[in-house]
């Protein structure tokens, strides 16, 4: 159908994109916030927690609440576009032969000193 919006294709979610969202927040932009401030030694380490989920549904659940950016864009999708998201998702993660699926959550820290 002409000016559907597919899932897969859809602009509109590109604007709630963490990574577009805070690119400040990435290391070098951190690293030169702090130099610039006037902070000495300064380093940005990578705090990484590993995320098990137990099942593709455990992964998929929190984003039918519709509680922040992402789940909110997906509980305003219709359901035929949440099931060919949910389905490109399920295509797309890392699966277990035992159905878990492993993820890793990262979070920038820096630290500095003042001269």
């Amino acid at each position: 159908m002409a000016g559907a919006r597919t899932t897969l294709y859809d602009p509109a979610p590109a604007a709630l994109d963490e990574g577009r969202r805070f690119a400040g927040w990435r290391p070098q932009s951190l690293h030169s916030l702090w130099t610039e401030a006037g902070l000495i030694d300064v380093r940005t380490t990578a705090n990484e927690v590993p995320t098990v989920f137990g099942d593709f549904a455990d992964l998929w659940e929190p984003f039918l609440a519709g509680q922040g950016p992402a789940p909110g864009y997906v509980a305003a999708l219709a359901p035929d576009e949440r099931d060919r998201l949910r389905d490109a998702l399920r295509a797309a993660v890392p699966t277990r032969p035992d159905g878990a699926i492993p993820l890793t959550a990262r979070a920038w820290a820096v630290s500095g000193r003042i001269p």
